[in-house]
């Protein structure tokens, strides 16, 4: 499966950039991540303590302002993020993005920095284990399918 295979370039680049400073942070992304719910995370990372993170990519002001499903997210994660280019970045401070709770990465292809850092909003035992559980084995399946594409990811 290709990241964001649906996306312009331009989303493609800020992805590269966010996994590349989450992996530096020991937080490790996998693209177009299907939840429980019927959504799709862009990234979805599991850092070194267990805790699941959500990003959410926006290369447009027009797709950014007019999202009203990425709530339906925060019920999968520990941490949320916007993740936008530079231009969008001041779009990310208004309320209605919930600052406090959500975090702002702003990225090119090369790099990512975060402008916000996402508050921790823990997920309930039961839900972390069954969501890492999910995250582990389509992060297998998409290795697996690298030497045997019949074993595709599934949706």
């Amino acid at each position: 499966m290709d990241c964001l295979s649906d996306s312009p370039p331009v989303a493609l680049d800020v992805a590269r950039g966010v996994t590349r400073l989450f992996a530096r942070a020991s937080t490790f992304m996998i693209c177009e991540v299907p939840l429980p719910n019927g959504r799709r995370a862009d990234l979805m990372g599991l850092d070194a303590k267990g805790k699941l993170v959500i990003v959410e990519v926006k290369v447009a002001r027009a797709d950014l302002l007019g999202d009203s499903k990425w709530h339906d997210y925060l019920d999968y994660c520990d941490r949320f993020y916007w993740a936008v280019t530079p231009e969008l970045a001041a779009a990310c401070e208004d309320s209605a993005f919930l600052p406090e709770r959500s975090g702002l990465v702003v990225a090119d292809r090369y790099d990512a920095a975060i402008r916000r850092e996402a508050s921790e909003a823990a997920l309930a035992p039961a839900r972390r284990k069954a969501e890492t559980a999910r995250f582990a084995r389509r992060a297998a399946r998409r290795l697996a399918a690298g030497l045997d594409p019949s074993l595709g990811d599934e949706r």
